[in-house]
């Protein structure tokens, strides 16, 4: 039986994801993961977001257990914007899944009631899903 390090069991998954279409990033924390999905949410949805829009979105989606949350993210979220105009979020395409953005990011660090440190996680338009 072949022994592997964790460091490389963690870089031969990552290269694979890589070979399937997925871009590494470095995210080192919650704040930079936070960041990642104001970019990835303004990219998918061609679109500017203020910091008080990008807040009532992530209001939206932290509200509820885990299969609220999921029945939320496979709908559209209507935003009223800072002026008083509407918009469509979506968060992901599921219709033609090829369309998202798929990233994997390493050694993730986050704060809450416990410091945890995540090995490998995906992305999915800028999501933490896995």
């Amino acid at each position: 039986m072949t022994h592997q390090s964790e460091q490389q069991l963690e870089k031969t998954l990552i290269e694979q994801l890589e070979r399937l279409g997925f871009s590494p990033i470095v995210l080192e924390d919650t704040n930079a993961m936070v960041a990642n999905l104001k970019t990835q949410m303004e990219r998918f949805n061609q679109t500017t977001l203020s910091t008080d829009e990008f807040t009532r979105i992530l209001n939206h989606i932290n509200k509820g257990d885990r299969f609220q949350k999921a029945k939320t993210l496979r709908d559209r979220f209507v935003l009223k914007r800072d002026d008083e105009s509407y918009f469509y979020v979506r968060f992901f395409n599921m219709d033609q899944w090829c369309k998202n953005e798929y990233q994997v990011a390493q050694q993730i660090t986050q704060v809450g009631r416990y410091e945890n440190r995540y090995d490998v996680t995906l992305l999915v338009n800028g999501l933490q899903l896995v």
